[in-house]
């Protein structure tokens, strides 16, 4: 019986801490993506010669941002 409770709370437990994993790896990797890569990423297709490509994302990303700064507040 004890070791049906114990199986039970080491599942949960288990369950918990994964999730919590996964939140904390989701929020580290969004601010990387967006610090580090999107710059990374127009930098080097402008320096390609892929502006047309480069502008709509920064345009993207800009519109983005003003629009995520509004439901912020």
């Amino acid at each position: 019986m004890f070791h049906i409770i114990f199986l039970a709370a080491l599942i949960w437990v288990a369950w918990k801490m994964f999730v919590w994993g996964v939140k904390a790896a989701w929020g580290i990797t969004r601010f990387v993506c967006t610090v580090l890569l999107l710059p990374v990423l127009i930098i080097g297709l402008v320096l390609m010669g892929l502006i047309y490509l480069a502008v709509p994302l920064l345009v993207i990303a800009g519109v983005i941002a003003v629009i995520g700064k509004r439901i912020a507040r």
